[in-house]
């Protein structure tokens, strides 16, 4: 049997998910890469929910989520302004830090 994720783990991706709804874009490739990281976004999170039962199965999800928040902060930075780009940011970069601890601790050369 898998160890469960830390529910605060759980709680901030199931934040994250509730806040991705339509973000103001700067121009149509804003647009574009701003609906492309939102889907990416629950994607990822839909999937943290489906996790294996193996190690490696779990490092190898949590390495994608990190990758995930990682390309959608990249997006929200060049895309947004203001106080949204700054409650995205702290979103997702909230989210891999999280995650790349996880990693860090329990994957080690998994």
């Amino acid at each position: 049997m898998r160890p469960p994720l830390p529910a605060t783990l759980l709680a901030a991706a199931a934040t994250l998910l509730a806040a991705t709804g339509p973000a103001s874009a700067v121009d149509g490739t804003c647009a574009r890469d701003l609906l492309v990281a939102q889907s990416s976004q629950r994607v990822a999170i839909e999937r943290l929910e489906t996790l294996g039962d193996s190690e490696a199965d779990r490092c190898r999800g949590w390495r994608q989520h990190v990758d995930t928040m990682r390309r959608a902060a990249t997006v929200y930075g060049r895309c947004l302004s203001g106080s949204e780009r700054s409650e995205r940011l702290a979103q997702v970069q909230g989210s891999e830090k999280e995650f790349s601890e996880l990693l860090r601790t329990r994957c080690k050369g998994r």
